[in-house]
């Protein structure tokens, strides 16, 4: 079979031609390929959001070109796990999806429209935003800063009378600082973006579904909320803060047929840059436990698990902490 780059990394690894090119990219940066081992399964696509701009497009065309003689050949359908769009899930649903301008946000967006459902699509990022409506002209843009009143005002009155689902994706990293490193701003951001937004947003969509009797929350945690050496200070607070928030929430209106649910992302190939001064001990000392992760996620794939418990198939679970990450919870 010819490799393509949608061929897995793992499929290029073990093959006696792409093993050999894939190794040498590597060496020529100076990285160990041992750091692919989580993500054997990804498509060899993947490395180029994963790296953040490091990697260009043209590497991977370079790469499939010399695995197969210098020709492109006709690229076959992915390998491994294949997003399954259920037709219908959410016609007739208005569901808020922050974030939705790149990444998680933006797959979870594209999914509820492509399920049916209209979506009300809030990012900081206006251009990306209109990149986005240019794939999807149906849903509806707004751009803001949901750390300001103004802009969760603007979602709200952008939905109208009917809001059926909330899905608090959008959240930023920390510099892996520890509490005695961390820095009023690094602290006062990150909780800003990652805690108080999607609680003033919940806040604001609850009475629309108190009144239609029902309504659906999810709010997107990490790894970090489970265990403490998954990140810095400030990310691991928040994530702990979100996932009690849920909780409480579930509590308080399930009883009015509201279920509010969390999703706890592992690692994700989403690109989602990290700040530029990051804790040299902190780094450090997370380093053994980064390297412990199973395996790395695409956007797609969080998007299934934050669409299931958005749509009706997930009827019954309210309160739920759901760990969307390869098994790393377990470990």
């Amino acid at each position: 079979m010819a490799l393509t780059a949608h061929s897995t990394i793992g499929e290029w690894m073990n093959d006696s031609t792409g093993g050999p090119l894939i190794r040498g990219l590597f060496e020529k940066t100076g990285a160990d390929p041992e750091l692919l081992t989580p993500v054997l399964g990804l498509p060899l696509q993947q490395l180029v959001a994963m790296s953040q701009g490091a990697l260009p497009q043209s590497v991977v065309d370079d790469l499939v070109r010399a695995a197969n003689g210098g020709e492109v050949p006709e690229d076959t359908a992915p390998t491994g796990w294949v997003e399954n769009i259920t037709p219908g899930r959410f016609t007739g649903k208005t569901v808020i999806v922050t974030g939705a301008a790149s990444g998680i946000g933006r797959a979870t967006a594209s999914r509820i429209a492509r399920e049916g459902g209209r979506v009300i699509a809030a990012d900081i990022s206006a251009d990306r935003l209109d990149a986005l409506k240019g794939e999807l002209p149906g849903i509806v843009t707004v751009a803001g800063d949901l750390t300001q009143q103004d802009a969760i005002d603007a979602v709200i009155a952008a939905a109208g009378d009917q809001i059926d689902g909330l899905a608090n994706v959008a959240g930023i990293n920390d510099d892996f600082s520890p509490a005695g490193e961390t820095t009023d701003a690094v602290w006062d951001r990150v909780i800003a973006i990652n805690l108080t937004a999607p609680f003033k947003l919940m806040r604001a969509v609850i009475p629309v579904m108190e009144k239609n009797g029902r309504g659906a929350i999810l709010n997107v945690s990490s790894e970090a909320g489970l265990r403490g050496n998954a990140s810095g200070n400030a990310y691991t607070a928040s994530k702990h803060g979100i996932i009690g928030v849920t909780r409480s929430a579930a509590v308080m209106y399930g009883p009015k047929g509201i279920r509010v649910n969390s999703v706890a992302p592992g690692g994700v190939a989403t690109g989602i840059p990290m700040p530029p001064h990051m804790s040299e001990y902190g780094s450090a000392r997370l380093a053994p436990f980064q390297q412990a992760i199973p395996t790395v996620a695409t956007a797609e794939h969080l998007a299934a698990s934050i669409t299931f418990l958005l749509s009706d198939d997930a009827v019954n679970i309210n309160g739920a902490i759901l760990a969307s990450d390869g098994g790393w919870s377990v470990q």
